[in-house]
Order: C-alpha cells, then sequence, then structure tokens
C-alpha cells in the first residue's frame, strides 16, 4: 500500500470536520431571527416558518459529515493501531470517539425530516411540537464531545508512544482540554467548535505525516 493511497481516510477527516462546523454553523440561522419570541411557541413557529431550506441542508450536512468522520475513524484506528503497542487501548478509544460524533450526527440529521415536513404545512402541527424538535434540531449534531474523547487518546499515544506527532499530540491535549470544559457546564453543544476543529487539524496532520503500517511477518 502507497503513502499516499494510506492517507485518503486524514483526507476525510479533515473534510468532516470542515463540512461539520462550517455546515451546522450555517444551520443555525434558522433560529436567527427567533429573539424574544423563545417565549412562546407559536412565535417561535411563526418566525421559522418558510425557512425549511436551512432543514434540509443540514440534513446533508450531517449525513456527509457522519460518512466523512466514519471512514476517519476507521483510518484512525488502523494507523494508530500499526504505531501504538500490541493491546493499547489507544486506537479504539480513538475510533470510538469519532465514531460517537458520527452517531449522533445521524440521529441529530434525522430529526430534520419531521422538521422539514412540520415547517412545510405549520397550521397542521402543534407549536410545542414544531418547537421541540427544533430543541433537537439545535442541540444533538453539535455534541462533538466524542472528538474530545479522541483527541486525548490521540494526546496519550503521541506523547506515550510516538503514534502521533509531538505537535499534533499537543494540540489534541489542548482539544480534549476544550471539549472537556463543554462538558462541564451546561453547555455541552459547545463541542462542537473545539471538536470539529479538532477532527479537522488532526486529519490535516495525519494526512501530512502519516506513513503507511510496516508490513506484517
Amino acid at each position: 500500500m502507497t503513502t499516499s493511497n494510506h492517507r485518503g481516510w486524514a483526507a476525510a477527516g479533515a473534510l468532516g470536520g470542515l463540512v461539520g462546523i462550517a455546515g451546522l454553523f450555517a444551520g443555525s440561522n434558522l433560529t436567527a431571527t427567533v429573539g424574544d419570541g423563545i417565549r412562546d411557541n407559536a412565535l417561535v413557529v411563526e418566525a421559522i416558518a418558510g425557512q425549511r431550506a436551512y432543514v434540509w441542508s443540514t440534513q446533508v450536512v450531517c449525513f456527509v459529515a457522519a460518512a466523512l468522520l466514519i471512514v476517519f475513524a476507521a483510518g484512525l484506528r488502523r494507523h494508530l493501531g500499526a504505531q501504538e503497542p500490541a493491546g493499547s487501548l489507544v486506537p479504539g478509544v480513538a475510533a470510538a470517539g469519532v465514531g460517537i460524533v458520527a452517531v449522533l450526527l445521524l440521529v441529530g440529521g434525522g430529526i430534520c425530516t419531521e422538521l422539514y415536513w412540520a415547517l412545510g404545512d405549520p397550521g397542521r402541527w402543534d407549536p410545542d411540537t414544531i418547537a421541540s424538535l427544533v430543541e433537537v434540531y439545535n442541540t444533538l449534531p453539535w455534541l462533538w464531545s466524542g472528538a474530545g474523547i479522541a483527541a486525548a487518546a490521540v494526546a496519550v499515544g503521541g506523547f506515550r508512544h510516538g503514534s502521533a506527532s509531538r505537535w499534533l499530540a499537543a494540540v489534541s491535549a489542548l482539544a480534549a482540554v476544550l471539549v472537556l470544559a463543554t462538558q462541564a457546564f451546561p453547555a455541552q453543544y459547545g463541542a462542537l467548535f473545539p471538536g470539529a476543529a479538532w477532527v479537522l487539524v488532526a486529519g490535516i496532520g495525519f494526512m501530512t505525516t502519516s506513513r503507511a503500517p510496516a508490513p506484517v511477518g
């Protein structure tokens, strides 16, 4: 296997991080005009009616980002497994962390279908139901806390065993701390920003420095 082929998974991670942070942030404009109307669900529905394009685009963003992150998780596990000592937990933990993000993206994107059709004919729906869908829409896809778990694993592997470059290990440690900070307070959706940024940077880092695993046997 050539080094260039081996880097495709890392490129998928970089693209997944970029798509996630840019696409989800753009989709948050759905509720940008709600303002003080948040106190009344009927006003929320009135403010967002006719803006289904944001919901549709978010569904696509969630699926694309999740697909890219699954590829990244698989490649990350393979790469770290080739560099870490036998029996190390680092590859599995790192892949699981990224996988958690992919699952939440798929679940969070799934709510877009119901919300899209509800906004198409809001008169047939209870405003409280639509508002509850909006709350899920604005929360689940942003929960990139799993990326912090993956970042912590990469930091440990990089510092202890050299499975990642020293600079990437340092960046990963910082990202893990920032993600942890979002989980220590009721602002978990803030994990999107350090989490997606880490996936983007880690993807670029592995894409430019990774090497093909040594042949076995």
